[in-house]
């Protein structure tokens, strides 16, 4: 293990995300947001700057397998080599099957799962060198459970859920751990654009009676990437408050 851990997050400029770069921080590591526009690229900046943290935002769309080698480089001549990365970028574009274009389709596959193929690729190879390395991916429960409009986004988390096993089968003889976390319903700018009966129904199917939080999510997430979690690998946390048991 490198003396200085370097943790990279995906889609960090709000949100999960902004939350996992937060309690990664926390613990210690340099943290590298990455956000698609400049923009985003701001609100990563500020949060670093906030707490104090090392390191910094840079812009990188997850769809640029082309400039992904360029990334990898500014990082390490900056911090050095990258031994946690958090798959957390995402997107939807809801609609019934029956409906949906092919652009919505490829679209969220490209986003939500070739995107997490491509940046473990380049990232494990360093990892692997290191002989040390976390990778996380956030899935949800519509993974596990699927929804009605949303064939596209379910199909990326479920993948997810293999693609996380296999590459744990691959890696774990280098002494990497590939995991990831399934969110259910958490409070975050996306489920604040509910209206009130639709939050309150939602609310009535979690046995916790509540939504989650970004930060209990984030708190998952470190403790996948810390030491403590050195045992676990190939496997999915479900933190929904019970809504999928």
């Amino acid at each position: 293990m490198t003396d200085l851990r370097v943790a990279v997050i995906t889609g960090a400029n709000r949100g999960i995300g902004k939350e996992i770069l937060k309690s990664l921080a926390s613990d210690g590591f340099v943290v590298i947001g990455t956000s698609r526009s400049q923009d985003g690229l701001g609100h990563i900046n500020e949060t670093i700057n906030d707490i104090g943290a090392k390191g910094c935002g840079l812009e990188y769309d997850v769809n640029d397998k082309d400039s992904l080698p360029s990334l990898n480089s500014t990082i390490k001549d900056k911090f050095g080599p990258v031994s946690v990365l958090i798959n957390n970028a995402g997107i939807t574009k809801d609609n019934l099957l029956i409906r949906m274009n092919e652009n919505e389709w490829n679209d969220v596959l490209d986003t939500n799962l070739n995107s997490i193929f491509r940046l473990s690729k380049e990232f494990v190879k360093d990892m692997m060198k290191l002989r040390y390395g976390r990778i996380i991916n956030i899935g949800s429960v519509v993974g596990l459970t699927g929804n009605a409009g949303q064939t596209n986004y379910s199909a990326t988390k479920s993948g997810i859920l293999g693609f996380t096993k296999s590459l744990a089968k691959e890696v774990g003889s280098r002494n990497i751990t590939v995991n990831s976390v399934s969110p259910g319903f958490i409070d975050t700018d996306m489920t604040n654009q509910l209206k009130d009966d639709q939050k309150n129904a939602l609310i009535q199917s979690i046995p916790l009676g509540r939504m989650g939080t970004a930060t209990e999510l984030a708190k998952t997430v470190s403790f996948l990437a810390s030491e403590e979690a050195s045992y676990i690998t190939g496997e999915n946390i479900n933190v929904n408050g019970g809504l999928y048991m």
